[in-house]
């Protein structure tokens, strides 16, 4: 098997790569490396008073980006 480049890909493109070839490790790390690396957005915390209406509202905006053919990962 020929050495794949996953620095090349997009995030897309890895995710499906690795969808495609499951038993490459290789793949799973890189792509698992890029989400770690992210920023991560604080939603709500457990006693926020509008813990439920900031949760739906980020629901319904993932679902929305999804449907405008945003990449959801």
């Amino acid at each position: 098997m020929s050495q794949v480049n996953y620095a090349a890909m997009s995030d897309q493109e890895l995710r499906q790569h690795f969808l495609r070839h499951r038993e490459d490790k290789a793949a799973l790390r890189a792509y698992l490396d890029r989400l770690s690396h992210r920023p991560r957005n604080v939603i709500t915390t457990v006693d926020d008073p509008d813990f439920d209406a900031k949760i739906q509202a980020a629901v319904l905006q993932q679902m929305q980006a999804t449907d405008n053919g945003e990449a959801a990962v």
